[in-house]
């Protein structure tokens, strides 16, 4: 069948669209330029391009795979976070724009002499947030904490893809890790799906990304009580913790680090106006 690249997106577009697949035609075009190794800017540029036989039988797997409502990142195997490129793959979370709120908490800190040289995050993943950090803050290093060894993989190859390999290192481990120094900022986006919340989830999120990932518990805060109660073995005092948290959780986690001998919490609320990162300082 010869289409061209306008044909293709828009047919690809109302299948998606019947799929119940949020941003249709948007991801439709991003699949092609995917299949075609460009930009979207080309599929504008030349947009009565004939694609090949071979170009359009992988478009269409991808449309059906998508369709069937596996993230787009997954097909794609990248995604943008705070202007950085990950790589992605079924063994980590998506990076989450939500996610972004906390690099922001971070500059913000930094804009106000917070500076920390060493950086734990607790949860890895795909190592977006500790990454991102670094190159924020270009003089620190920092070590990723995951259970799964499949991420930690993920998370290695961000790391050498964006030249971070020697400022970041990565292992294989649990909440209560004690690494044998304490760090200047802990970070962590732990699970926090409470346990019966998870069969509601979108299928992308449902059906695709790691349940170890997402389940937190019978309330969703049992990562949270894990950690604090590990805090003072990875947190110098004086330093600084920073939780992302899920809706309605800002208060519950902001009183438990209170409880743990943190300072009086800050609160940074995402774009759609949510308490999205908790953050306090380790008291004497």
């Amino acid at each position: 069948m010869k289409a061209s690249l306008r044909s293709a997106v828009l047919a690809a577009g109302e299948i998606l669209k019947q799929a119940d697949v949020g941003d249709a035609k948007r991801d439709a075009a991003l699949l092609l330029a995917n299949v075609l190794g460009e930009d979207v800017g080309y599929l504008h540029r030349e947009p009565d391009r004939i694609l090949t036989d071979n170009e359009y039988q992988k478009y269409q797997e991808l449309v059906a795979r998508r369709a069937a409502r596996e993230p787009l990142s997954h097909l794609t195997g990248h995604r943008e976070f705070w202007s950085l490129d990950f790589l992605v793959t079924g063994d980590v979370l998506d990076p989450r724009p939500d996610s972004e709120t906390l690099i922001e908490a971070i500059v913000f800190a930094k804009s106000q002499g917070f500076n920390p040289q060493r950086v734990l995050d607790l949860g890895t993943g795909s190592g977006c947030l500790l990454l991102t950090i670094l190159s924020e803050i270009p003089a620190a290093t920092g070590v990723g904490i995951d259970f799964s060894e499949a991420a930690l993989s993920v998370a290695w190859k961000n790391a050498n893809r964006l030249g971070m390999e020697t400022r970041a290192e990565f292992r294989c481990s649990s909440w209560d890790v004690d690494l044998g120094e304490k760090f200047d900022l802990v970070v962590s986006n732990p699970p926090y799906i409470p346990s019966a919340d998870i069969a509601e989830l979108q299928p992308e999120v449902r059906d695709f990304e790691p349940h170890l990932a997402l389940d937190g518990g019978v309330d969703g805060l049992d990562c949270y009580r894990a950690i604090l109660a590990n805090i003072r073995s990875i947190l110098r005092p004086g330093g600084q913790l920073m939780f992302e948290v899920g809706f309605d959780q800002a208060a519950d986690v902001g009183k438990m680090m209170e409880e743990a001998g943190l300072s009086q919490p800050e609160y940074h609320k995402d774009i759609a106006a949510i308490e999205r990162c908790v953050s306090a300082f380790l008291l004497d």
